[in-house]
């Protein structure tokens, strides 16, 4: 059987959720994952519709087995990023379209690097089609073309929960890598190394969520925001990450004891790295009853417009949506990957090449899209979806 889509990283947190909801909105789906913990009920209730392949990405040949004996349109990537590289070349060599949530902005640009042959192929790869990178991305398309100069963009997100219990906001191996490792922030026209613990200045009264500390964060939006201004003048561009009190501790502990680190370690005269246990013991966790979180995705631009300074700003807010309770407020990331991959089978995203979303992904129809999914954009403070 072909599919519209293969789903790689089906039963992870963000895999999930766009599997789901790929297969509500009535696409065959082959959801590609190590095993079938968490997606169990999407299998038996969407029988004809979904089938299971075992994948694992450090044999890649395992996937390209797979996608040769079951393919599919478009390959939707929802799994660590530390492959992407990989699976976007097999999309390529199988000519596929390609979206993944995000990577380290070097892998980015080895990705970046295939856009003619992906063009001879007829083929698109978008990069980074998540909450951040992803809609913040097409919130700063939206509003760039009011301004005759940019010189600055900001943007992050924030969120909380209705109780002071630990649940992974996003996916604990981006997690990790947000909090430990510095960014390459652009500033005066230049990167600049800071670190997350580096005081930001920055003191947002986030919608929704109120006032919470900021850090900085690498993230490919330093990449992609500069390459797409870079006619408007651009001169800074930093990503901020807010999390509230008892989520923030609970990771620093995670981080400063070890759970969270990428080296092996031999246990039972089993190699294992605490990282990959980690993530096992934690999407196991069940949701405590009532639970629920909201997210602000914000972005602010500064720039010029007649000859006056200007300033624009965007926000989307995300969720616990019902019927959706266990993906909380991850939805925000889960569906637009899932809109980006029903844009392009529905011919609403009509080229080809490697793009980040600010570069390809119309904004108007995205936007009404995700609010067609309880996502709520806001231009300026009001409503337009």
């Amino acid at each position: 059987m072909k599919y519209d889509f293969a789903v790689i990283g089906a039963n992870g947190m963000q895999g999930k959720i766009a599997s789901r909801d790929l297969l509500e909105r009535g696409y065959s789906v082959l959801l590609c994952a190590l095993d079938i913990f968490g997606i169990e009920n999407l299998l038996a209730s969407h029988q004809g519709k979904a089938a299971y392949a075992r994948i694992d990405l450090r044999d890649i040949r395992t996937l390209r087995d797979t996608l040769i004996a079951s393919p599919a349109e478009t390959i939707v990537n929802c799994a660590m990023d530390d492959y992407n590289i990989d699976v976007t070349r097999l999309a390529l060599e199988l000519g596929m379209n390609y979206l993944d949530l995000d990577a380290m902005i070097p892998m980015m640009e080895e990705q970046e690097k295939l856009h003619s042959e992906f063009e001879r192929k007829g083929i698109i790869a978008i990069l980074g089609c998540g909450s951040t990178p992803g809609i913040n991305n097409v919130m700063v398309s939206h509003v760039a073309p009011r301004f005759d100069t940019i010189h600055t963009v900001d943007l992050g997100f924030a969120w909380n929960s209705n109780m002071e219990v630990f649940i992974p906001p996003f996916s604990i191996d981006a997690i990790m890598y947000e909090f430990a490792e510095p960014a390459f922030i652009y500033r005066n026209g230049e990167y600049v190394k800071v670190f997350p613990t580096d005081p930001t200045g920055i003191e947002h009264e986030y919608m929704g969520i109120g006032k919470q500390a900021t850090r900085y964060t690498e993230h490919t939006e330093h990449h992609s925001i500069v390459n797409f201004l870079k006619d408007k003048g651009i001169k800074n561009v930093a990503v901020y990450s807010s999390f509230p009190d008892h989520s923030h501790q609970v990771i620093s502990t995670l981080l400063d004891t070890g759970f969270l680190s990428k080296e092996h370690i031999t246990v039972d005269g089993q190699k294992v790295r605490p990282l990959e246990a980690a993530i096992e013991i934690l999407r196991r966790r069940p949701m405590p009853k009532g639970y629920t979180e909201k997210e602000n995705l914000w972005v602010k631009v500064y720039g010029q417009k007649d000859g006056k300074e200007h300033v624009e700003e965007m926000d989307c807010m995300a969720y616990t949506i019902p019927g959706w309770e266990d993906a909380t407020c991850n939805v925000d990331t889960g569906f637009p990957i899932s809109i980006g991959a029903q844009m392009i089978k529905n011919k609403e995203i009509d080229s080809t090449g490697v793009f980040s979303p600010e570069a390809i992904i119309p904004p108007e129809p995205f936007f009404k899209h995700l609010g067609d999914h309880q996502l709520e954009i806001y231009d300026n403070g009001k409503r337009i979806n």
